[in-house]
């Protein structure tokens, strides 16, 4: 089953330009940060005195990032709604009758095609931004406190995206719809919540971007400010929750309900 969902998305020409047009709209968005900030530290010197500080938005900036989320989840989606607008997943369910199954191989393939494309756009996006910034001294190492996080969060957005659109494909399996919704969510639903108010910060808090923001921001919390703040573990917690409970309630919905 995985072979044969493996094929089918690799058999799609839109699905590769689709990944390498938004991998390079994520590196050119970490290149244009990385060059306001050479220009910004121009007249600051050259900082000899002092080792740089790692500049986590100028190898991950949310520009790029928010678009890689925005095709990762939507071609996510694609991947199993296109089956059901083509009519292809009657003979699907005809070929292998376990239906969960079958969600689960497409998830199976969905996450390490975004789990390799995310690293990939990650380590690209900050060598990027490092070299550029090498130009100021303002560049930093991998080892770098700070770097490893969030390499690894903005690595994992692509495939916590991707299963999230699945997961939503499954449930709603039309694809103007699926895409209204993956992108809402993924996207608009956490500028609803305002991070003033406890209860309105802990929705927030459950948000995709928001847990992306604060793995990869690499200084701590104002305890002063007014609002609340997400946490490093929370976050974490997050990543995991958002295609784990998609894809279970994908999994369940399929087994009871008609193609």
């Amino acid at each position: 089953m995985i072979a044969s969902e493996w094929i089918k998305t690799r058999s799609l020409r839109s699905t590769w330009w689709t990944v390498a047009l938004a991998a390079l709209f994520a590196l050119g968005s970490a290149a244009v940060a990385a060059l306001a900030d050479y220009r910004n530290l121009a007249g600051v010197g050259t900082g000899a005195h002092q080792p740089p500080g790692f500049l986590p938005f100028d190898a991950y900036p949310p520009a790029g990032c928010m678009t890689l989320m925005l095709v990762a989840g939507g071609v996510g989606a694609i991947t199993v709604v296109s089956e059901y607008g083509s009519g292809l997943i009657r003979t699907t369910t005809v070929a292998v009758p376990a239906r969960g199954s079958v969600v689960l191989a497409k998830a199976t393939v969905t996450a390490l095609l975004w789990t390799v494309v995310g690293t990939a756009v990650s380590f690209a996006s900050f060598f990027v931004s490092q070299a550029i910034l090498d130009g100021r001294h303002a560049g930093v190492a991998l080892t770098h406190p700070g770097v490893a996080r969030a390499l690894v969060a903005s690595a994992l957005l692509a495939p916590v995206c991707a299963l999230t659109g699945l997961g939503l494909g499954v449930l709603i399996r039309h694809s103007a719809a699926t895409t209204a919704v993956c992108a809402f969510t993924l996207l608009m639903l956490p500028t609803v919540f305002s991070p003033s108010k406890r209860w309105s910060a802990d929705v927030n808090h459950a948000m995709v971007a928001t847990a992306w923001r604060r793995l990869v921001q690499n200084w701590q919390p104002d305890p002063h400010a007014p609002v609340f703040s997400a946490t490093v573990s929370g976050s974490w917690l997050v990543y995991g929750l958002w295609p784990l409970i998609t894809v279970v309630l994908a999994v369940l919905a399929v087994r009871r309900r008609d193609v």
